[in-house]
């Protein structure tokens, strides 16, 4: 039985455990075991405290024993995204400056998650400082794709998409500025959920007002991301952004007849991206699924002028807030070029953005007047090698930057509309695809509910990394 429970739902697991059909030591003892064989393959983890894990498995055990009540995610096994704050274990960003670095407190998707009932097994590999959509850093190295180690796993939560494709935990927290949630979860055949900014307060934070960069949950299936969402979303007066809806709507049934939705399909966004023919040549069988349950498909993308600079423009003022400070000498290239851009600005360059920001907003709205979903590759390219920081050429097109490639999703970004990445389909070569699901503004659950059934027609998501067997 131990050797099933790495893969089970989330939500079979807390109902096992909730009916004492399993003990949340079984659970918790079942995936330390997967990761114990399938970490060193991948390098998913990169802080474990295994120890404590099974001290508060064994102290879930007694609550549920003595008081009858489970919490949410009561007994789920969860690895953190090392970019979270977790008090009294490690916190590094993935770099050198914070190797030692031990919050005294839990920020608030930890506290929300950890009032739910999960276990903390540890943390999860990132880029340095989350810069990048691939997972590398100079302290814990890369982490490695589960369906295929020469290639890279994604990023930002990059360690955190690949552990739950090993089945090393239930479900991940992550974050999304450009794709970070949404573009691990396609390259390692999981979903991840880019939530309306705002649906996921966040706290501690420099810039309150900002909504670039959200959190957000990924796990293996549709049903496991809205649990997770119904934990974490929910006001919180730490925030001055956080939506009023309570968590608990996501608790609903995402079973729903997509039967005349309205559905607009973009390879490329309009144009704006290039992508590699394999990449749409995998989704394209996806997107004839949704005529096969009764939607009405055409080809069309929201004009997203302005939405590159918007991006580029408030991603700079950001970086250069939060790391002006550090040192050049301790941080990558990359990362040290960014915050040299953010220094440059002037209020003239971040009021332009805000006007184009704004300006994107009403046509994107406008847009969702004539749909109600817009489908396109999460993705512009396939999981890449290993070794390479950032594919320098995109579909013949050379790449200006490590961000260039990963526009199809940081262009989605700036709408503020909630995205999820889905299992989308296979290369020949066995290589995950996903299938960006975008929809109107704060449409989150509708987005999960069509997310949902087109899971269950494809069940792309059963298919594991040989790896993981």
């Amino acid at each position: 039985m131990s050797a099933e429970l790495p893969f089970a739902s989330a939500r079979d697991l807390v109902r096992r455990i909730r009916a004492r059909e399993l003990s949340a030591r079984e659970v918790t003892e079942a995936h330390l075991a997967q990761i114990e064989r399938t970490n060193p393959r991948v390098n998913a983890i990169v802080t474990l405290v295994a120890e404590q894990a099974m001290e508060q498995a064994h102290a879930s055990d007694e609550a549920l024993m003595s008081a009858g009540y489970a919490g949410r995610l009561h007994g789920l096994p969860v690895a953190h995204k090392d970019t979270h704050e977790t008090a009294g274990i490690r916190t590094t960003w993935g770099s050198p400056l914070l190797a030692g670095n031990v919050p005294v407190r839990d920020e608030l998707v930890i506290e929300r998650m950890r009032a739910a009932g999960v276990i903390t097994l540890g943390k999860t590999n990132v880029p340095e400082f989350a810069a990048g959509s691939h997972t590398f850093n100079p302290l814990f190295g890369a982490t490695l794709n589960p369906y295929d180690p020469s290639r890279t796993a994604g990023g930002s939560s990059g360690g955190a998409a690949a552990g739950l494709a090993c089945g090393m935990h239930a479900v991940a927290d992550g974050g999304d500025m450009g794709g970070s949630l949404r573009n691990p979860a396609s390259f390692c055949n999981v979903v991840g959920l880019r939530p309306s900014p705002g649906r996921v307060p966040s706290w501690p934070v420099q810039a309150g007002w900002a909504t670039m960069a959200v959190q957000g949950p990924m796990a293996r299936s549709v049903g496991d991301v809205a649990l997770l969402l119904s934990v974490m979303a929910g006001p919180d007066p730490r925030s001055p952004i956080s939506l009023e809806t309570p968590g608990e709507v996501f608790t609903r049934p995402l079973e729903r007849d997509l039967t005349g939705l309205r559905v607009a399909w973009s390879p490329d966004l309009g144009g704006l991206v290039p992508v590699e023919r394999e990449v749409v040549e995998t989704l394209l069988p996806a997107v004839k699924v949704f005529a096969e349950l009764g939607c009405e498909v055409e080809e069309d993308c929201p004009d997203l002028t302005g939405a590159d600079e918007v991006f580029r423009t408030l991603r700079a003022w950001q970086f250069e807030l939060a790391l002006g400070t550090l040192p050049d000498s301790g941080l990558k290239r990359t990362l040290v070029d960014n915050i040299a851009v953010g220094r440059a600005l002037t209020g003239p360059d971040i009021g332009r953005a805000e006007v184009l920001h704004t300006l994107l907003f009403h046509r994107v709205r406008e847009f969702f007047e004539r749909y109600d979903v817009l489908l396109a590759p999460v993705s512009q390219v396939l999981p890449f090698d290993i070794d390479l920081e950032y594919p320098a050429e995109v579909a013949g097109r050379r790449m200006v930057d490590y961000l260039e490639w990963m526009a199809s999703s940081y262009l989605i970004s700036t709408t503020g509309c909630p995205a999820l990445s889905v299992p989308g389909g296979f290369t020949p070569d066995g290589l995950p695809v996903g299938l960006q699901i975008i929809g109107p503004h704060r449409a989150d659950f509708a987005v999960l509910q069509i997310g949902h059934a087109f899971e269950q027609a494809t069940r792309h998501a059963a298919r594991r990394p040989p790896l993981a067997e």
